[in-house]
């Protein structure tokens, strides 16, 4: 049975951030993944980090922390399930008004939150998003950052698939709670933000680089025809698209995925 943890509920739910973060055999990152959080210089956070069965030691370096500082959960699944359904179980378990979330391998820098905080209520918005910079696998900028437009639409973002996850924040009061739970299917974070974005209208970019997506060189090649096919399958399946609707929003996305990485 999971323990509760009173003193996140106590804390200004108008305030509060709650950050999401899927773990599973992340042992080589997750101590510097908690260090970002705790690093930020706007503090009213809860930190829910869910464990999908990891094999390695991550659960043992988060009860480290956890006994540390009130704002980290540690929220253990009963069996592996991929990262939509430990993102959905953080979800739900949620306290604060606004939900952000964070890859058990990227990298935030100190005032992630405090500015895009201060963005979300300067658009009055339910949901935004925000630039970042590609990373190395040792976490080292490699100055290919990801600029990204004032605002999004549906129809845009289905032929630009900018909104990074570990830039995302979303307003609960103004974006119902079952509409952020994510599909059990290949790509679950783009089909959400398609999801939102149809039902409540644009997102709001700021363009800032205070996020760094890590990603490994073994990994950048092998990774682009699993992207196609995913994206693909959205377009088709989760989306419904005709045929030749589908082969023009992905001629789009083909194009300014290159250009994001160049």
């Amino acid at each position: 049975m999971e323990k509760s943890n009173p003193n996140i509920r106590m804390k200004n739910y108008e305030e509060m951030i709650s950050i999401v973060v899927p773990v599973y055999n992340a042992s080589d990152f997750i101590e510097k993944t908690i260090g970002f959080v705790q690093a930020q210089s706007y503090t009213n956070w809860e930190l829910l980090l869910v464990d999908d069965c990891s094999k390695d030691n991550s659960c043992e370096i988060i009860c480290h922390y956890e006994k540390q500082d009130p704002r980290i959960r540690l929220l253990r699944q009963t069996k592996n399930q991929g990262a939509a359904m430990a993102r959905n179980r953080g979800i739900s378990e949620a306290c604060g008004r606004y939900l952000c979330f964070l890859d058990a391998d990227d990298i935030w820098e100190k005032d992630k939150l405090k500015c895009e905080l201060e963005f979300i209520r300067s658009k009055n918005a339910g949901f935004v998003f925000m630039g970042y910079e590609f990373a190395d696998e040792a976490g080292n900028g490699l100055n290919r950052i990801v600029h990204v437009p004032e605002s999004i639409t549906y129809r845009q973002a289905l032929k630009n698939t900018t909104i990074f996850t570990s830039t995302v924040m979303i307003d609960m009061k103004k974006i119902d709670k079952q509409d952020v739970f994510m599909p059990d299917i290949a790509s679950e974070d783009t089909a959400t933000w398609w999801t939102l974005l149809r039902k409540y209208g644009e997102a709001y970019g700021l363009d800032l680089n205070l996020v760094k997506y890590r990603r490994s060189a073994n990994t950048l090649s092998s990774n682009k025809l699993v992207a196609i096919k995913r994206i693909w399958g959205l377009y088709r399946k989760h989306e419904g698209l005709g045929l030749f609707k589908s082969i023009y929003c992905m001629v789009f996305w083909a194009v300014r995925a290159v250009l994001r990485r160049v």
